[in-house]
């Protein structure tokens, strides 16, 4: 019986990672290429395959123009395969090319000026920006958002605060010339500046006055591994005066989907900044087991809204990484694309070619490096207990 409880809690917690993991990965794919999709329909592209996953097919049907929707073997990704591709990442098959009739020559993906090509491999990106600024930008509007004032209670002695000359009842009106309207706003700059110089105003005593303060560098074990925050050492608001329950309408939760959008492509840049710099740990970067980890622990805390919340952070991540210039990614097809717009014409078929194996012994590398540090984090919890 004990062996048959440990069997049946170790499957019940298996599924309580894969299941999340499934649910954020599939609607983050699916919105990416559905952007594929749809902008190379509008072009005018006949679409031979749209696969949520790669590898064998599970179960599949064709719709009334010919294409393929399926569901395949290894949840891991998707893709959309144009008319006229040698595979899932519009690479070009130049001998199917050649061997086409006219007809399906022209609604071939390769066939199309640069500009409609560039339109379609930009739709995927895209598309996920515009998921994830629906998702803030809806759950603002849903159910409104509490906002305690950027204002200061106490200062830890020994602090960064305290060096900066802070004092209880301050209150923060902007950073670095940005404007701060709430404690929330305070907390993510300042974490996101660790050992970085930061230029304050603050009303105090209906004078404004400036500081200039550095926050401390604290250490964070995260499931994606150790992050280097800023802390400056004030405690918020005691006053139950100061929390307020806002509304939104439509437009201001747009704006603030739009802003909570620009907040992670912001940090994710910030971060590869630092880690380029040496300031940050390369430990961070996550493959599939480190998001199915947070997926699973999304889930049991804050069930489906916080798996949302995920879908729109993980939804930003997948678009700004597609965008890098490498081959085989999104920004590595526009890279081409700017090259033919430039030289006007395209690159030759052995220069292609050359860049996509490059691109996949990149991409494969970075995928190794991250599933061990989804090892070795993983390995790190157990041995905590966690």
């Amino acid at each position: 019986m004990d062996l048959l409880n440990v069997v049946g809690g170790a499957t019940t917690n298996l599924l309580g990672y894969i299941v999340p993991f499934l649910f954020v990965l599939t609607v983050v794919v699916f919105i990416h290429e559905l952007g594929h999709f749809l902008v190379g329909r509008w072009c005018g592209v006949g679409v031979t395959s749209f696969s949520i996953g790669f590898g064998p097919e599970i179960v599949g049907f064709n719709d009334r123009r010919g294409t393929r929707w399926k569901l395949s073997a290894i949840p891991l990704g998707g893709y959309v395969k144009f008319v006229g591709d040698m595979n899932g990442a519009s690479v070009p098959d130049p001998s199917a090319m050649a061997r086409m009739n006219p007809a399906d020559h022209a609604i071939s993906f390769h066939a199309q000026n640069v500009w409609k090509r560039v339109a379609i491999v930009a739709a995927g990106p895209v598309a996920n920006f515009l998921l994830a600024i629906a998702v803030f930008a809806g759950a603002v509007y849903a159910t409104g958002r509490y906002e305690v004032a950027p204002r200061v209670s106490a200062v830890q002695a020994g602090s960064a605060a305290e060096r900066a000359g802070f004092q209880a009842g301050d209150v923060v009106l902007t950073i670095n010339g940005s404007a701060i309207h709430n404690f929330a706003d305070m907390q993510r700059t300042v974490s996101g500046a660790a050992g970085d110089r930061l230029d304050f105003t603050v009303e105090r005593g209906g004078v404004t006055t400036p500081l200039t303060a550095t926050p401390d560098v604290y250490e964070d074990k995260t499931p994606f591994g150790t992050q280097r925050i800023g802390r400056l050492g004030i405690q918020g608001p005691r006053d139950a005066a100061d929390v307020k329950l806002v509304q939104y309408g439509a437009l201001d939760s747009l704006k603030i989907g739009v802003t909570e959008t620009y907040f992670v492509v912001d940090r994710t840049f910030s971060y590869i900044g630092k880690l380029i710099t040496g300031r940050e740990s390369a430990d961070q970067l996550s493959g599939p087991m480190g998001i199915a980890r947070v997926s699973g622990q999304a889930a049991k805390v804050g069930g489906i809204g916080a798996l949302v919340g995920l879908i729109a952070v993980l939804s930003v991540s997948i678009g700004l990484i597609n965008l890098f210039p490498v081959p085989m990614l999104d920004g590595g097809h526009l890279m081409f694309y700017a090259v033919e717009i430039v030289r006007g014409r395209p690159l030759s078929e052995r220069a292609q070619e050359i860049g996509f194996r490059i691109g996949l012994a990149l991409v494969l590398m970075l995928m190794l490096f991250a599933t061990w540090n989804d090892i070795l984090h993983i390995g790190a919890a157990f041995n905590r207990g966690t």
